[in-house]
């Protein structure tokens, strides 16, 4: 087991009416702040205006920002950043799924530091700041809620990086599984592909790391339980909180403490889908992960074998992936590019882009025809 150090300083509320203790918790912070979020589905659910009468009840002033993309843009960033610089707010509340928290950890800082965000993400910027985060979640997927990693996407240079900094955890974060009941099927749907991938990122990291692994199976098995129930069930508060939980706990650093790394492969894989055709992240996931498993079948062939005596009590590596597969398309997730509008036309295009950027694993490294063998797979 690699030398680590554990920190997690986010201040995680979850259940029943949780937000309504956003306002106490901002009074302590400052008096002012710049509230983000999406498109209007937290108007639907409640959370806008559950989170707003709790600030305005403790006397903040709210200025707001709208139309944070479910792929998160660098322009949305700036864009927040000026109006937050402009109105002198001393924290950041984001109200949304993984998209709109990711983005409010990079207004954080560059309204602190008044730089550029993809500065930040290409760490050509160190920074040093930010002001305080509130996170109140509405979608169970990503984990950003409870860790300080973000992912941004910037269509100009068609590139999708992620970046992680202390500086990025919540101080609070607000987990009400009832602000996800509304969450659509597809979306539900996604955030238990990604939850899953997650934890195969860590499983195939870098570092021998036990208890790790028993976490990761632990919430696969969550995930692989409940999952299923809750996609003929969206309407059912136990089941999403279990499916909020789980997403919470496979990237809040729970399955890689004793590694070097995650080897996070598939998800760079991934960004190039979502930036060329803007495919929802999750369902990049569940197309990309077995032909990732199928090409590395022979160098993580033991990994994969481990992964499916415990998951399906079956060590052999090609029923896994079978079972993988048959898991994502069960919950309604495409598992080829044609399942979400993406033609065989295209193959030249994506893989100009994976080689460009280029894709890379932190341990399973790419080659050049690895990257092309996942291609042809995904089709």
């Amino acid at each position: 087991m690699e030398n680590f150090t554990a920190f997690n300083p986010t201040r995680l509320h979850f259940g029943h009416d949780v937000v309504h203790e956003i306002g106490n918790h901002a009074s302590r912070i400052g008096n002012h702040a710049l509230l983000v979020y999406g498109r209007g589905s937290v108007l639907k659910n409640g959370s806008y205006l559950d989170t707003i009468g709790s600030l305005k009840q403790h006397n903040i002033k709210v200025t707001e920002y709208s139309g944070i993309k479910p792929n998160p843009s660098v322009n949305d960033v700036m864009e927040a950043t000026q109006i937050g610089r402009e109105n002198e707010v001393d924290m950041v509340v984001a109200v949304g799924g993984g998209s709109v928290i990711d983005s409010a950890k990079l207004i954080s800082i560059c309204i602190a530091e008044n730089c550029d965000a993809w500065e930040v993400m290409t760490k050509e910027y160190e920074p040093k700041l930010a002001v305080p985060i509130l996170a109140v979640l509405t979608l169970a997927a990503t984990g950003t809620e409870m860790n300080s990693t973000a992912v941004l996407q910037n269509r100009l240079n068609k590139q999708k990086l992620g970046f992680k900094h202390e500086l990025m955890f919540p101080m609070h974060s607000y987990l009400d599984p009832a602000y996800t009941l509304s969450a659509p099927e597809n979306y539900t749907a996604y955030g238990i592909v990604d939850l899953v991938a997650h934890c195969l990122e860590a499983w195939f990291g870098k570092g021998d790391a036990s208890l790790s692994d028993r976490f990761v199976i632990s919430i696969i098995k969550e995930a692989m339980e409940y999952g299923p129930a809750l996609m003929k069930d969206l309407g059912n508060f136990k089941l999403r909180a279990k499916i909020m939980w789980a997403a919470t706990n496979a990237l809040n650093s729970l399955t890689i403490y004793g590694r070097t790394s995650g080897d996070w492969g598939v998800h760079i894989l991934g960004h190039t889908l979502s930036v060329l055709y803007d495919t929802p992240h999750g369902a990049t996931l569940s197309i990309i992960y077995p032909a990732w498993m199928k090409v590395m079948r022979n160098r993580a062939g033991e990994r994969i074998s481990e992964l499916g005596q415990e998951l399906f009590g079956n060590p052999s590596v090609e029923d896994t992936i079978v079972s993988f597969e048959k898991f994502f398309s069960d919950l309604g997730c495409p598992i080829k590019c044609q399942d979400v509008g993406i033609e065989s036309s295209s193959k030249k295009e994506i893989l100009h882009l994976m080689n460009k950027n280029p894709v890379q694993s932190l341990n399973y490294k790419l080659s050049d025809a690895e990257r092309e063998e996942v291609l042809v797979d995904i089709f």
